[in-house]
């Protein structure tokens, strides 16, 4: 049956050849067919129910046609038939990843964008599936939004985290509580100026999506400061492209010592994505450890930090503002990096409470919320 051609289909030694519908040519490995049949999902929690590992030979069809707008292949050696749509072996006939709503491009933004930040309602998120999935668009496409009307209360902040995820506690607990300590165990716990950073890279998974309700917020000073991540690091792929391939490729070391915990990782300052673009950025100061690279690394490996730690200063970049009580700015947490300008914790009250979720579940919302999945 080698080469043996039945209608339009090719047996092979591994798999089978066809021409799709728009004349494209095609191959398909017979172990991805037999594993992918689309009996091998239960038609109800549609995971994979069929077990290639246990498949008691290996897959070979005996024969295949197409029948209309599908494959039919026999199998052979198994009292077995699969059929399989022309449309979906045409997602997968060139190899790329499957196509994924939630991968929507990045808009790149600088210290002009806060007055087009994308601003909801908080009533409106708990009615509106629309409102909902413009907040989660701008979360996937700017990395930032800022939730209006919210209430004066715990229960508020919880309701909007979890209509985009489950509450990801840190090290420092499910929620925390950004104002003035007696006894600070972070600098955000003071009335000092805080340097621009993104959060608790001391955790070798960082949480993905921050939230922070701003309850009250009367004193002199304090602006908030927030950047674009990613617009920084792709500037500096420009600027320095050799810089950029440090921060990159090297992992430093950050820690943090709180409440008998000592939590420690090692991150890269630039993240790509599976394309190379910059997905985000992890930096802090306050939280990086010692650097213990080799001496002779850190020649080349300081100045690019340096020049990167600079760059987050610029007018260009920074976004200032003062968020105002009754609203919660949300952000990606593994892009946008933020701070605190220092503000005097006698002239008034500075409140804000935060929490987080992760980015994946955003990401699954919004698929959801679409509806695009494998079998739709």
């Amino acid at each position: 049956m080698d080469g043996a051609q039945i209608d339009t289909v090719v047996l092979e030694e591994n798999g089978l050849s066809l021409t799709l519908p728009d004349g494209t040519p095609a191959y398909f490995n017979a172990y991805w067919l037999r594993d992918n049949c689309p009996t091998s999902f239960d038609a109800e929690t549609r995971e994979r129910v069929f077990d290639i590992f246990h498949h008691a030979s290996v897959p070979r069809p005996a024969s295949a046609r197409i029948d209309g707008d599908a494959l039919v292949v026999d199998w052979s050696g198994e009292e077995h038939v699969s059929r399989y749509p022309l449309a979906m072996l045409a997602l997968y006939a060139g190899g790329a990843p499957r196509p994924d709503p939630a991968d929507l491009p990045r808009r790149l933004w600088y210290a002009d964008h806060y007055p087009a930040i994308t601003r909801v309602s908080h009533p409106l998120l708990l009615d509106s599936a629309d409102e909902r999935r413009r907040w989660m668009e701008a979360l996937l496409v700017e990395g930032i939004a800022i939730v209006t009307d919210m209430p004066d209360s715990d229960e508020g902040l919880t309701r909007t985290a979890e209509l985009i995820g489950t509450i990801r506690p840190s090290f420092f607990g499910a929620y925390f509580d950004v104002r003035t300590h007696i006894k600070p165990t972070n600098l955000a716990y003071t009335s000092k100026a805080l340097e621009m950073h993104t959060d608790v890279p001391s955790e070798e998974l960082a949480p993905g999506i921050q939230f922070l309700h701003c309850r009250a917020n009367s004193v002199e000073g304090g602006q908030n400061l927030f950047l674009d991540g990613a617009a920084v690091a792709e500037d500096l792929r420009l600027r320095d492209p050799e810089a950029f391939r440090l921060l990159c490729e090297t992992e430093v070391p950050y820690y943090k010592e709180h409440d008998g915990i000592d939590m420690r990782a090692r991150q890269r300052v630039i993240e790509l994505d599976r394309n190379g673009a910059v997905s985000g950025v992890t930096i802090s100061q306050h939280m990086a450890d010692i650097f213990d690279l080799p001496q002779r690394v850190l020649d080349s490996y300081y100045p690019a930090f340096v020049t990167f730690g600079r760059m987050l200063q610029e007018d260009k970049y920074l976004m200032r503002f003062t968020l105002r009580a009754t609203e919660c700015i949300v952000f990606d947490n593994h892009r946008i990096v933020h701070g605190r300008a220092a503000y005097s914790a006698t002239s008034g009250e500075r409140y804000l409470r935060g929490t987080y979720t992760d980015r994946g579940e955003l990401r699954g919302l919004y698929r959801g919320l679409v509806g695009e999945g494998r079998f739709k």
